[in-house]
């Protein structure tokens, strides 16, 4: 009989040696650990996601909300040559929805909440020509809001006293419905001017 050459009979030899060490320590390992390679045999299966619990809905403690579901805040009061300006806010912060519609109700009190001679007017003329929207319909739900922009020219106020000053601004969603008292920071600067120009309700961008 022919022999094997020698180069390729140690290359079987090797290989040999080599897939029986492989099948080897394979089997030492079912040995050693067979639980863990059960479960690389077989993967155990994902637990259950657990319940994810839905959003609650949007809501402001009652001691914070007024019986109008309506929430006022004011922005701070920019100038430009005399011009004044501020955004007025109210929020939904009731359970129900609600509606706007139309110009807020307003009157101004200055330091000694005694009520200032102040015309407000159903749009920004003519002290501006700002755009106004106009009435219309501003469905509010939960959590969402709508506002408007108080304009007004300078007039010198009383550094001392205040006199001339809109310290207190009442507020109310329209004609009829209970006002909520707002402190504007710096107050209202109307002075002997008078006037005092407001926008319709429009909703605020999400």
């Amino acid at each position: 009989m022919t022999g094997i050459p020698a180069r390729p009979a140690l290359f079987l030899v090797a290989l040999s040696v080599l897939t029986s060490a492989c099948g080897l320590s394979a089997e030492l390992d079912r040995e050693a650990d067979p639980a863990r390679t059960a479960s690389r045999a077989r993967p155990a299966a994902s637990p259950p996601a657990a319940d994810v619990p839905p959003t609650p809905p949007f809501e402001i403690p009652d001691s914070l909300c007024p019986t109008t579901g309506l929430r006022a805040s004011t922005s701070m009061v920019t100038a430009a040559m005399g011009l004044r300006a501020m955004t007025v806010t109210l929020t939904n912060c009731g359970r129900a929805d609600r509606r706007l519609e139309g110009y807020p109700d307003v009157r101004v009190r200055g330091a000694d909440r005694k009520p200032m001679p102040v015309t407000v007017l159903k749009g920004p003329g003519p002290i501006t020509t700002l755009e106004d929207p106009g009435p219309h319909p501003v469905p509010l739900k939960p959590g969402e809001s709508a506002y408007s922009v108080f304009v007004w020219r300078y007039s010198a106020v009383d550094a001392a006293t205040l006199d001339g000053s809109g310290v207190y601004v009442e507020i109310a969603p329209a004609a009829g419905v209970p006002r909520q008292t707002v402190e504007p920071d710096g107050g209202l600067d109307i002075g002997d001017t008078g006037l005092l120009g407001t926008t319709a309700w429009q909703k605020t961008a999400d």
